[in-house]
């Protein structure tokens, strides 16, 4: 199972956004960002369902619950 930093990571390149433009954009700080992606914290629910709608995802995809190909 994919874990949630791991579908950030993913998502912020495809959308070839920086940590620094990505927490910028979303209202978080760059540190959370980068503490998300390597698994030292997770996003708080609030959190998930803000960056499922920044990257036009569900948040079962991000949980790692489901994969992007279904989603097509």
């Amino acid at each position: 199972m994919v874990k949630i930093g791991e579908r950030i990571r993913e998502l912020r390149q495809e959308f070839k956004l920086t940590q620094a433009d990505l927490a910028q954009k979303i209202g978080i700080s760059q540190a959370g960002i980068a503490k998300w992606e390597t698994g030292d914290r997770d996003p708080s629910t609030d959190c998930v369902i803000l960056l499922a709608k920044f990257f036009d995802v569900t948040t079962d995809f991000l949980l790692g619950v489901e994969d992007k190909d279904l989603l097509k």
